[in-house]
């Protein structure tokens, strides 16, 4: 299999690192001709400063997107376009209608569509995934994520609930496993060009809610959720990957195995243009999260919630 990459700056130079450790990188594609040269080098692999001169020179089998939310829609339709396997870092696209074009040309040409939603694959969010699923704990009825951190200096075009507050809009939306009907949120600015703090709640079915918290203010990394169940709470930490569980009577930690996510999500991508697990991020679900992230933007200007349907 061969694999390209495009954008290898910032978060980027992590898939780098791992495609060619699983030795499928083939050719890397970064406007910044410097860096393209650097890593081409050092992962000895060609690379190219456009776009245009990747298709005219490699042959591949799929591409990853690791560029500013703002050009997904044009690289990724050219990645389309050439019927090919498409990985696109997360969000999909700043807009729902350009993922949701993007969703009719990957089923008109056949291909796979993904989109980055890395803490589906972090081993402490299946354990809890697995627990909910069998109902180990009663009921799941509320979910509550914190993330905060100083703000990232090369996150530049979009805010927090697009940078951030995604990754738990997707989780919810994966734990829970449906989507919310209604959104309510507040966020402001106070460093960014963009909202730097944001507090969301997702409405589902059956008054079951979920809470993301996030903002680029505090001075220090917290990466943490909670599933709360009608006989216990699960507690996890996404960076540490560690579990407790709280209920009546007494409070356990588990003990399980701390993968890289990065590694074990571009595996499962690999694998499912191989035809060997379907377990990614449908491009679908990944639209849905954008309407979500749009809805709470809506909400917290318009200070109303917004009632979503959908599919």
């Amino acid at each position: 299999m061969k694999i390209i990459q495009i954008g290898t700056g910032g978060w980027g130079k992590n898939h780098v690192r791992i495609l060619s450790k699983l030795g499928v990188l083939s050719a890397i594609c970064d406007i910044d001709e410097e860096r393209g040269r650097r890593y081409g080098r050092e992962y000895s692999v060609n690379y190219y400063s456009s776009l245009d001169s990747l298709l005219g020179s490699e042959e591949f089998d799929a591409a990853f997107v690791v560029t500013p939310t703002s050009t997904h829609l044009q690289i990724t339709k050219i990645l389309l376009d050439a019927k090919k396997h498409v990985f696109v870092e997360k969000p999909l696209t700043y807009k729902s209608q350009d993922g949701e074009e993007l969703v009719r040309l990957a089923e008109k040409n056949k291909v796979i569509l993904t989109c980055g939603y890395i803490e589906r694959f972090n081993p402490a969010v299946k354990i809890v995934k697995r627990m909910v699923k069998e109902r180990r704990h009663g009921d799941l009825i509320l979910l509550e994520f914190h993330r905060e951190n100083r703000m990232p200096l090369h996150i530049k075009d979009v805010g927090i609930i697009n940078d951030t507050s995604v990754h738990d809009i997707d989780t919810a939306n994966w734990l829970f496993d449906e989507t919310p009907s209604v959104v309510f949120a507040k966020a402001g600015r106070i460093k960014h060009e963009h909202e730097d703090f944001a507090s969301i709640m997702l409405g589902y079915k059956n008054d079951k809610v979920a809470i993301i918290t996030s903002n680029w203010i505090a001075p220090k990394k917290v990466r943490r959720f909670s599933a709360v169940c009608t006989e216990a709470i699960i507690s996890s930490d996404f960076i540490t990957q560690e579990i407790t569980i709280e209920n009546s009577d007494k409070s356990e930690s588990l003990e399980n195995e701390k993968q890289e996510p990065l590694q074990l999500e571009i595996k499962s991508f690999l694998n499912a243009i191989e035809g060997k697990g379907t377990h990614i991020v449908t491009a679908k679900q990944a639209v849905n999260v954008t309407e979500i992230a749009e809805a709470a933007l809506l909400s917290s200007q318009k200070g109303v919630p917004i009632y979503l349907e959908l599919k």
